[in-house]
């Protein structure tokens, strides 16, 4: 039997940073903190957590402040008055959610919003690249995902929810300095693009789709939807835009399709832990109609 009390002070240190962050959120000093976790790490005979600057979990504290969090999850929809009466953390735990930068700077804040008014539950999300937010749930980092996996979670259900439009788009003055001859391999070698982070194959899935051919041209990394919209505007470089936020920029001259009308889909879905929890239920009804809304 797990010691939930000292388990809980594994997963304070690993969300907070630190041994006296974690004592201040638990109300009680640096030294019990310690002491708990020392005491459940000697149990079980393995390291919880990496003490640093901020600590980390180990694989094993991972998976067990996964399982507290679903303990939490369960215990407040089971018994939700008597918890709130009690003032405990359960009431507190927010819903921990992996979601792309992409869709949090366009759709997804409308389904935060319709959950967070109709329940008052918090959410903790954690942003990634939407090829690799579904890794984030089989970790047990979180308990749910909006991803381009369309692969099976094991412990999870998936739902498709549409696709994000994205245009290859840059300043008007960028075209013309490096697109004066037309969009060719040529060009596109010579001219700077940006990407989200190394993992990110958008600009060159859309050349390979749209044009045929493979590039390698200098690269801006900008790990920021806005700043990735900004970098555009100025001139720095071409990228793939959400087109829900260059559209304003086209209309208005700001902004060139480098190929008018060539835009590529990216597929998105819901992947959520097969919790029976209100919450969750709650949340996934928000994301597909918020999706359902927004997304193609």
């Amino acid at each position: 039997m797990l010691d939930y009390s000292a388990l809980a002070a594994v997963g304070a240190v690993i969300r907070e940073g630190s041994f006296e962050r974690a004592a201040f959120a638990l109300g009680i000093t640096p030294s019990a903190v310690s002491q708990r976790v020392r005491a459940l790490e000697e149990r079980l005979g393995a390291i919880l957590v990496v003490r640093g600057q901020p600590c980390q979990p180990t694989d094993l504290g991972r998976i067990l402040c996964a399982h507290l969090d679903r303990v939490r999850l369960l215990e407040s929809d089971l018994a939700p008055d008597l918890f709130h009466d009690a003032g405990t953390e359960t009431t507190r735990v927010a819903l921990k959610v992996a979601v792309n930068s992409d869709s949090l700077a366009t759709w997804f804040p409308l389904a935060a919003t319709a959950f967070g008014q109709s329940t008052g539950i918090p959410l903790d999300l954690t942003l990634d690249d939407e090829a690799h937010t579904a890794d984030r749930l089989r970790s047990g980092e979180v308990l749910a995902a909006v991803t381009a996996d369309a692969k099976p979670v094991q412990g999870c259900r998936t739902f498709a929810l549409g696709a994000l439009r994205y245009a290859a788009c840059a300043s008007p003055d960028f075209v013309a300095r490096f697109f004066a001859d037309g969009v060719n391999a040529e060009a596109l070698s010579r001219a700077p693009c940006l990407r989200f982070d190394r993992r990110d194959g958008l600009q060159r899935r859309w050349a390979r789709e749209t044009l045929g051919i493979e590039f390698d041209a200098p690269t801006y990394t900008a790990a920021s939807t806005h700043a990735f919209l900004d970098l555009a505007l100025a001139g720095l470089a071409w990228g793939m835009q959400p087109v829900t936020l260059a559209e304003p920029h086209v209309a208005a001259g700001r902004l060139v399709e480098l190929r008018p009308g060539a835009r590529i889909d990216v597929p998105l879905h819901w992947t959520v832990a097969r919790l029976p929890v209100a919450s969750l239920r709650h949340l996934t009804e928000a994301v597909r109609t918020a999706a359902h809304a927004a997304l193609t």
